[in-house]
């Protein structure tokens, strides 16, 4: 028998996608409640992420592969309600990080985002098009297993009086932002005490790169476009731990202050494909010391990189899409121990799903470090 909260009603309000024919159509509805059953668990949805092209992306004006009918949604903190016969862990009623990357439990080649994208190949498209077509823009959601990541509520959210953070669960939810960065960074092993350079560090992800690349013990380099957001992020890091710098477009003028006080030994890019011709990609690499590594989350197809300096450096480029499960388990236990700071998260609004248009909007105008939308069903 699966692990059921006697709570949880027979039907719930879901945001439903139907189509995304101009005017697209979408709207708040009615609909079963979902149940747990093997592999799976039922959450309570507490606080989702919005991205800032949420509006674009369901209304088919920023074409993303998913399958209509949808309920749309992302990563989210949750609460979990009922739970499949196979959990070893996971119980009703505790707090719960869901990551929105689903993996084929069969196949490595199987990944698709939840109430986003259903991947790249056709393995990937069965997972969303079939089991885990329904996300988290709803109140209750059934979700994989492994998805969920259990947070230690009384340390996160207590009272710093009695050992806690004090953190809501509207701040928890910036972890939608930082586990992408963090996966990133992950993946060229950054190691405390390097140096390691983000841009552009302004936005959304890239300060949540900041805040994860401090965690790891980190110094930082925030560079980036506008002076103004850049004096901002300083606040977000220990003294002397983050140091900025304006990109100019003057490449040599950008390479000898990236370097005023020694090489690098990371590069982290998050830029949109938009940044395709700035100079900043050879200003960063030429900013590295022999052996440094760049990661790449920026989708840049056919950008030109200084390969003969790449070479003749030993630089190691690796791009990332997303993360691992275990990059997650890290990340947690970094939040938790106090080394990933959520201190200064602003969530600039809240909005209830039947306010899911006001929150596209929020999102699509929200600029700035460390700032989310949310909708909390």
């Amino acid at each position: 028998m699966d692990s059921i909260d006697a709570a949880i009603p027979a039907t719930h309000k879901a945001l439903l996608l139907n189509s995304t024919r101009d005017p697209y159509d979408i709207a708040v509805v009615q609909r079963p409640t979902p149940k747990a059953g093997p592999g799976s668990a039922v959450l309570r949805v507490l606080a989702v992420g919005v991205l800032t092209y949420a509006g674009k992306v369901y209304s088919g004006r920023k074409p993303y592969p998913y399958p209509t009918p949808l309920v749309p949604g992302l990563t989210s903190i949750g609460r979990v309600s009922a739970v499949g016969p196979d959990a070893t862990v996971l119980k009703p009623g505790q707090l719960v990080f869901f990551d929105c990357f689903i993996n084929g439990r069969d196949s490595p080649e199987a990944r698709c985002l939840s109430g986003l994208s259903a991947g790249m190949n056709a393995a990937s498209n069965v997972l969303l098009e079939g089991e885990w077509r329904d996300s988290t823009f709803a109140e209750y959601a059934k979700v994989p297993l492994e998805n969920c990541h259990l947070l230690n509520e009384a340390r996160l959210c207590g009272s710093p009086a009695d050992g806690g953070l004090g953190y809501t669960i509207e701040d928890l939810a910036f972890l939608f932002y930082i586990s992408v960065p963090f996966g990133g960074l992950r993946s060229v092993n950054v190691q405390a005490g390097e140096k390691v350079i983000v841009t552009p560090a302004t936005g959304a992800y890239g300060s949540a790169a900041v805040l994860a690349a401090l965690a790891m013990g980190a110094q930082v380099i925030a560079m980036g476009r506008d002076a103004a957001k850049l004096e901002k992020i300083k606040a977000y890091g220990p003294k002397g731990r983050i140091r900025t710098v304006l990109n100019t477009g003057d490449m040599d003028a950008d390479i000898k202050e990236l370097t005023r006080d020694g090489p690098a030994d990371v590069f982290f890019d998050i830029s949109p494909g938009k940044a395709f011709t700035s100079t900043h990609f050879r200003s960063c690499i030429h900013s590295l010391r022999l052996g440094g590594r760049v990661s790449m989350m920026g989708v840049h197809d056919g950008l030109p990189m200084p390969m003969m300096h790449m070479l003749i450096n030993d630089i190691t480029l690796k791009p990332r899409w997303m993360y691992s499960v275990e990059d997650m388990r890290v990340m947690i236990r970094l939040l938790e121990a106090g080394y990933l700071s959520l201190r200064g998260i602003r969530t600039v609004g809240t909005f209830p799903l039947e306010q899911f248009s006001q929150a596209f909007d929020a999102a699509a105008e929200m600029a700035g470090p460390c700032v989310q939308v949310l909708i909390t069903p």
